[in-house]
C-alpha cells in the first residue's frame, strides 16, 4: 500500500524564470499538500493536464525527488529515510528513461537485471516471459538505436519490470505509442493487478484512465479537486463520462473533495 500525507514540493525559479513570469516569489509550488492511499490490488490514477504535479508527485512517490513537506510510505517503508528500500519495491517509468541506444535488449536487460541483484537463471526466465509478452524477442540482439519508438518504449517496460516489484509506477504509459503497442501495456497493467502488484498511472488521456483506473484523483494547480471511483467522480460532476467530469472539475473552486 501506498500512503502519502501532505506532499508539497516546491522549487526554486531562476532569476530569468522569475522576470519571465513577472513573479517576485522565488519558488514555484507545484504539488500544494495533497493526501491520498493506494491499496493492493488496485489500479490507481492521476489524471490532470499537463504542469498539474503528476509528474512531480510520481518522482517523489520513486524517492527522486525529497518532497519539501510531507511524507510518502511505500509498503511500510519511508520515503525520506528509507529510499534505498522502497527503490526496491516499485518500478518507474517514464518516457524521460533513456536507454544506452549502444547495447541490445538482451544485453540492457540483463545488466538491469544483475543491478536489481537477481540471480542469473531468473534475470533469463523473466527476460524471457517479458519479451515475448511485449514482442521483443525478435530484436533481442538489434541495437537499441535501431529500434522503432513502440519498441524501445516496450524495453522500457521489460527494464523497469524485470525485478518483478511489488509497486508500479507509470507516467504516461501510453503516451506516443501507436495503438497495438498501447492495448499490450493496458493489458499487461490488467494482468499485474491480478497478480496483486500496486499500480499508479498517471495521465491527460480520460479513456485510458476510464479503462484501467479503479479509483481516480484529478489534480489541477498541484491540487487534488476529486477523489474516488469512476462512479463517485460521475456523482459528484452529474457527468456520465470522464472526460465531460474533468472539465467539470475546471469550475470546481477550493481544495480535494472526497467523494
Amino acid at each position: 500500500m501506498i500512503q502519502v500525507n501532505g506532499l508539497k514540493k516546491s522549487f526554486k525559479l531562476s532569476k530569468k524564470q522569475m522576470m519571465e513570469n513577472g513573479n517576485k516569489d522565488k519558488f514555484k509550488v507545484a504539488v500544494k499538500g495533497i493526501d491520498f492511499q493506494v491499496h493492493d490490488n488496485e489500479i490507481f490514477g492521476l489524471i490532470g493536464p499537463n504542469g498539474a504535479g503528476k509528474t512531480t508527485t510520481m518522482r517523489c512517490l520513486a524517492t527522486l525527488i525529497n518532497p519539501t513537506e510531507g511524507s510518502v510510505n511505500v509498503n511500510g517503508f519511508d520515503g525520506a529515510s528509507e529510499g534505498e528500500a522502497v527503490r526496491r519495491e516499485l518500478a518507474f517509468l517514464t518516457n524521460e528513461l533513456k536507454l544506452d541506444t549502444h547495447f541490445t535488449p538482451e544485453y540492457t536487460t540483463k545488466f538491469f537485471g544483475r543491478l536489481h541483484g537477481l540471480e542469473e537463471n531468473v534475470i533469463e526466465e523473466r527476460m524471457n516471459h517479458l519479451f515475448d509478452y511485449f514482442g521483443v524477442t525478435p530484436f533481442k540482439f538489434t541495437k537499441i538505436a535501431d529500434l522503432s519508438t513502440g519498441m524501445k518504449q516496450k524495453l522500457s517496460i521489460v527494464v523497469s519490470l524485470i525485478h518483478d516489484p511489488q509497486v508500479i509506477i507509470f507516467d504516461e504509459p501510453t503516451n506516443g505509442l501507436d495503438i497495438i503497442t498501447a492495448r499490450a501495456v493496458t493489458e499487461y497493467l490488467k494482468e499485474l493487478k491480478q497478480r496483486g502488484k500496486t499500480i499508479i498511472i498517471s495521465t491527460h488521456m480520460m479513456h485510458v484512465a476510464e479503462k484501467l483506473c479503479d479509483r481516480i484523483a484529478v489534480i489541477m494547480d498541484g491540487e487534488i479537486k476529486a477523489i474516488g471511483s469512476l462512479d463517485d467522480i460521475y456523482k459528484l460532476t452529474g457527468k456520465d463520462n470522464l472526460d465531460d467530469a474533468f472539465f467539470k472539475l475546471y469550475d470546481i473552486s477550493g481544495g480535494q473533495q472526497h467523494v
